[in-house]
């Protein structure tokens, strides 16, 4: 005699079912949450933080500067970025003698970053042309140093 299976005989596996695919939907996002972009752009970031009150007194002395900046980001060909910064002090007479670097990092992809240096083109202005390696944003910092002083201009940019 053949027993006859009862109605509702697999319920239980609906039930197994479910919970394999919570555990393998988990296990997927782990998975990428561990091998995609971490989302740090400074590989000290805690000695960053712990810097802090130095990044805030750098703000207020050159805040007391008094200075000026203009920056101005044309676009060119093949990715190309047209970078001008121009200095004047709080009387507005040209600021020169300064050495001007600018490092441009690629946020989201490593391996891309570059530090330049921007040649004096006019009395208090310093420009670069650069091809970018790829398009899109970059986040761009310019130091300008000289006659015991510094001032620093971040900004983000895009590039075509």
């Amino acid at each position: 005699m053949v027993a006859e299976r009862r109605p509702g005989w697999w319920y239980p596996y609906i039930f197994v079912a479910f919970f394999v695919l919570v555990l393998l939907v988990n296990l997927t996002m782990a998975y990428f949450a561990t091998s995609t972009f971490s989302g740090l752009t400074n590989d000290h970031a805690y000695e960053a933080g712990l810097a802090y009150n130095r990044t805030l007194e750098a703000a207020r002395k050159q805040e007391e500067m008094g200075w000026t900046v203009d920056s101005t980001i044309d676009p060119e060909a093949n990715h190309g970025a047209h970078i001008t910064v121009s200095y004047r002090d709080r009387n507005g007479k040209p600021v020169d003698d300064l050495t001007v670097r600018a490092t441009l990092i690629r946020p989201t992809a490593k391996g891309h970053d570059r530090e330049v240096v921007l040649a004096r083109v006019a009395p208090g202005t310093y420009a670069t042309a650069q091809e970018m390696p790829l398009s899109g944003i970059w986040d761009m910092t310019v130091i300008a140093q000289g006659g015991g002083s510094a001032y620093t201009l971040a900004r983000r940019i895009i590039v075509p």
